[in-house]
């Protein structure tokens, strides 16, 4: 196992990401609080977590694991995901695991009207939109064509692009700062955090999270076999790419683009797979389901 080479571990692992946001409601509370476009007076105030799991009704039917699920005490319902590198199927994936936590709300008989907005943060540690380099954070509601004032409330999705992320380009909201900070400066090279992250304290208490010392050398190979896991994909990624495009100058440039990534996406379970990296963090870096990797 490669040494972690800093004091802390990057949080952006499925390890550390869970650890941080998926077991303390203070430091989720406070991240959703920060980055989502919640109305003034109308912040979460407590938050409890739920199963991570998205079963359909219709076991035929796909289901998975996201990284973070909570909701309010009787109110709304939140999904955090972190994403490491942009695929074709993540947006369709955020869609479906939104539309699930909308209809897992109600039971048979029970009336619409006790349905909860459904919220979805996804930060991803990549560039997937074709946006100014400066425009990292998108916001998506259901909003009426001619009149976008007019949206229909129920689901809220929202992206944001952790490489534009520079630190000027928020200037009211201190706490997104931080986080962001915190989630784009804090890696496996880091000796010593920020003292603004250190004297804030809900940074500070996720960088206590995140100490090497904190983690026993089981999690530690798990943490390293992830970061194999999302460089190999990315490699495959570009290898796709690639692929696709000597294709798509026969077949149709987006046609073998995308028959290329899905192929090297593939390959690379595969092949992780049978390194004995954990099926849920292949799903992870490859968006491949769980149940079509049982399958290979």
């Amino acid at each position: 196992m490669e040494k972690v080479k800093g004091k802390y571990l990057n949080p952006k692992a499925d390890l550390t990401f869970k650890k941080i946001f998926g077991e303390h409601e203070d430091l989720v509370m406070s991240l959703l609080n920060a980055l989502l476009p919640l109305d003034e007076g109308k912040q979460i105030e407590h938050v409890e977590y739920m199963t991570p799991e998205m079963v359909p009704e219709n076991p035929e039917k796909k289901y998975s694991i996201v990284d973070v699920r909570c909701r309010e005490t009787g109110g709304r319902h939140f999904i955090v995901e972190m994403q490491m590198n942009w695929n074709n199927e993540f947006q369709q994936r955020v869609i479906l695991n939104s539309a699930k936590a909308v209809v897992k709300q109600l039971g048979k008989k029970e009336d619409y009207k006790l349905l909860q907005p459904v919220y979805a943060l996804n930060l991803i540690n990549d560039v997937g939109f074709d946006a100014g380099p400066d425009e990292f954070y998108h916001d998506y509601a259901i909003v009426n064509v001619a009149h976008t004032d007019r949206i229909i409330e129920g689901l809220r999705f929202v992206f944001v692009e952790l490489p534009k992320f520079k630190p000027q380009t928020i200037r009211e909201k201190k706490m997104a700062v931080l986080w962001l900070r915190f989630l784009t400066e804090i890696d496996r090279d880091t000796v010593e955090a920020p003292a603004e992250l250190l004297e804030n304290p809900e940074t500070a208490k996720a960088l206590q999270i995140l100490e090497e010392s904190a983690y026993t050398e089981a999690e530690l190979s798990a943490y390293e076999h992830y970061w194999d896991a999302v460089y190999y994909e990315r490699g495959a990624i570009r290898h796709g790419f690639n692929q696709g495009m000597a294709q798509g100058m026969a077949q149709g440039m987006a046609q073998g683009m995308a028959q290329g990534i899905e192929k090297a996406n593939r390959d690379n379970a595969r092949k992780m797979k049978l390194k004995g990296i954990p099926d849920d963090v292949i799903a992870d870096v490859t968006g491949i389901s769980i149940e079509d990797i049982l399958q290979l």
